[in-house]
């Protein structure tokens, strides 16, 4: 009966072994279906929860998360459950030396489970526990959160000597491994979020960054938040003379000032090459948003060394404060970007404020803008053709195509009354685009029509669509199948060549590949050197019309005629001349040599079909030229 006894004992302590193990491995499931699917933005609930119901499963007083910073020499307090009502401060708990007590060393470099009692433990960690938790002494266990190295530690703490088994800190390591796994995804989703929101250069926010904040600030009740809108003049410069790496440590510098001078509410951001976003946190008025902005780029504008260079950049800013709230976050940052150039146009370092001025200006630029998009998809878009004659003998050379659009509201317009919003807003692509296509239709059409008439078209190319790496591709495309070899002329202004010499002249070697001419427009407008026009392949040079206006009144006008004449003829370019108005201006082009030339003088831009007199005629009688001024 003895032995019966003590096999029915065993068999029920393997029995309660079996339901602890069972126990044991539903709690580390419960734990694992909590932290699994847990977000960013409830892990520390999350992580609460669990010490929570650690210190329900095990009956201890007290539960602790802690994580190792080796590079500080440092165990800091994550969590605890149940946290203290009033812990000290400084919290002799909250943050401690690894080297402060045995204890606490020993969970810097932890590998195993971690057992102490109160015989066995050491006096300068009760006494630290002492004078954190009042409690006189403690037993524990704690298991590390493994890594490469040891992260952090997990630790169950009792006012009263506690034995552990092997299998609670066996369950125990378990959780550990997966509040290390949270924590390794949760650092993942950091990095990650902090990639999409943070300029990788700076370190500043970034484009996402500043509409997320903006957003948010202006829906918090009773905050006035100010845009400050900075660019550094010309940073272009500075990557084309003296490399990017310069460039990029001027931009990086300037994130620093940017940085340095404003409160901890502030946001700064960098949103594009040379640009900077602040946003000013509870600024009263326009004034103080002002006055910021203005030290601000006094600070930027200061000169900084940078590998034995000094820069010295201009800088200017536009301000506007997020008063209305039907404003979108977007249209605020345009409204900055608006007072902006408005800066630019005033000189160096300045801060200009958007006002009812500019917001006018910005609503009919935003009209301009969606009434462009609209023309060119209902069609309202025209071109003219002007003649370019042989001043001796009326002889048509060419035409220059001439874009015009059928304003809804203002009847027809010439390109200079949209061409800055259709080049800032990027619809010149497309729009140049359109223009291409119509004017080799055109072209091809007059050739079948004509074919004894051999004249140029001319178009004009923007300084964007001469950068946008897409052109050759548009021009083969107008040129194919249609009999436009050498009679298609592409004009581009200096100011377009002079933003990148070698891209430009990359671009205008592929287009003269496909049978292109190249001339150069508004020659003379003091933008490009001689070494600079010596490397572009061109054909023609246009001579600006502000040196043909004065001809005959400033004398020496003629002369710097006379040396342009001289000038293309030793790089083999043909000259035309623009804004040809009267007979003096005729007589003093033939006279150095100047046949080609345009103008309303010679003949207005006109329509396709009203054109045609000219082309059956093959150009004008010279008689009817403008008589003289």
């Amino acid at each position: 009966m003895e032995r019966d006894a003590g096999s029915v004992d065993r068999r029920g302590d393997l029995e309660a072994d079996a339901e602890a193990g069972r126990r044991l491995d539903r709690l580390v499931t419960w734990v694992a279906s909590r932290l699994m699917p847990v977000r960013r933005d409830e892990a520390d609930e999350a992580v609460a929860g669990v010490l929570q119901q650690l210190r329900h499963f095990f009956d201890v007083d007290t539960v602790f998360l802690r994580r190792n910073d080796h590079e500080r020499g440092a165990s800091v307090l994550v969590d605890e459950w149940p946290r203290r009502p009033s812990p000290p401060h400084p919290d002799p708990l909250g943050e401690v030396a690894f080297d402060a007590d045995p204890v606490f060393l020993a969970s810097r470099d932890l590998r195993d489970a971690f057992v102490l009692r109160p015989r066995s433990s050491n006096d300068e960690y009760q006494e630290r526990i002492r004078r954190g938790s009042g409690v006189p002494f403690v037993s524990m266990a704690m298991v590390p959160l493994m890594g490469r190295e040891t992260d952090g530690v997990l630790g169950l703490v009792s006012f009263a000597d506690r034995a552990w088994s092997a299998e609670e800190t066996g369950a125990l390591q378990a959780i550990a491994s997966m509040l290390l796994q949270l924590w390794g995804r949760l650092a993942a989703e950091d990095e990650l979020h902090h990639q999409a929101t943070h300029d990788a250069l700076t370190g500043l926010g970034n484009r996402r960054a500043l509409f997320e904040e903006l957003d948010r600030r202006r829906a918090a009740p009773g905050r006035q938040v100010a845009v400050v809108f900075v660019d550094l003049d010309n940073h272009k410069d500075v990557n084309d003379v003296l490399g990017h790496e310069v460039g990029d440590r001027l931009l990086i510098t300037i994130g620093e000032r940017v940085r340095s001078m404003i409160r901890e509410e502030d946001f700064p951001a960098r949103i594009g090459g040379d640009e900077f976003v602040v946003l000013l946190d509870g600024v009263a008025d326009e004034g103080e948003a002002q006055a910021a902005a203005e030290r601000m780029v006094a600070l930027i504008a200061q000169p900084v060394t940078i590998q034995g260079h000094e820069l010295r950049r201009t800088v200017s800013a536009g301000v506007v404060l997020a008063r209305n709230p039907e404003t979108s976050a977007d249209e605020l940052v345009g409204q900055a970007d608006t007072a902006l150039y408005r800066a630019k146009e005033l000189g160096s370092n300045q801060a200009v404020v958007f006002d009812e001025s500019l917001r006018v200006a910005a609503q009919e630029r935003f009209s301009t803008e969606a009434l462009l998009r609209r023309g060119l998809r209902e069609g309202t878009f025209e071109l003219y053709y002007q003649p370019e004659l042989d001043l001796a003998s009326g002889r048509l050379l060419a035409v220059e195509a001439l874009l015009r659009w059928h304003h809804p509201y203002r009847g027809l317009l010439g390109a200079d009354a949209f061409i800055e919003v259709a080049e800032s807003s990027r619809i010149v692509l497309e729009l140049g685009e359109w223009v291409l296509e119509e004017a080799a239709r055109q072209a091809a059409e007059w050739a079948e029509r004509f074919p004894e008439l051999k004249i140029d078209m001319r178009v004009n190319v923007s300084p964007l669509q001469l950068r946008n790496p897409g052109l050759t591709r548009v021009v083969a495309s107008c040129l194919e199948g249609r009999p436009l070899e050498g009679r298609l002329t592409l004009e581009i202004t200096e100011h377009a060549v002079m933003h990148d010499v070698e891209q430009a002249r990359h671009v205008l070697a592929e287009l003269r590949g496909l049978g292109v001419t190249v001339a150069l427009d508004d020659f003379g407008t003091g933008y490009s050197s001689l070494a600079q026009l010596r490397r572009l392949p061109l054909d023609f040079l246009k001579i600006d019309r502000a040196f043909v206006t004065s001809l005959g009144t400033v004398p020496t006008d003629r002369a710097v005629l006379d040396a342009i004449m001289r000038l293309g003829a030793a790089y083999d370019l043909e000259l035309i001349a623009e804004g040809v108005e009267s007979r003096a201006h005729i007589e003093h082009l033939l006279a150095v040599g100047c046949r080609r030339a345009q103008g309303y003088g010679l003949a207005r831009p006109l329509p396709a079909q009203a054109l045609e007199p000219t082309l059956v005629a093959g150009g004008v009688d010279a008689r009817s030229f403008a008589p003289s001024a």
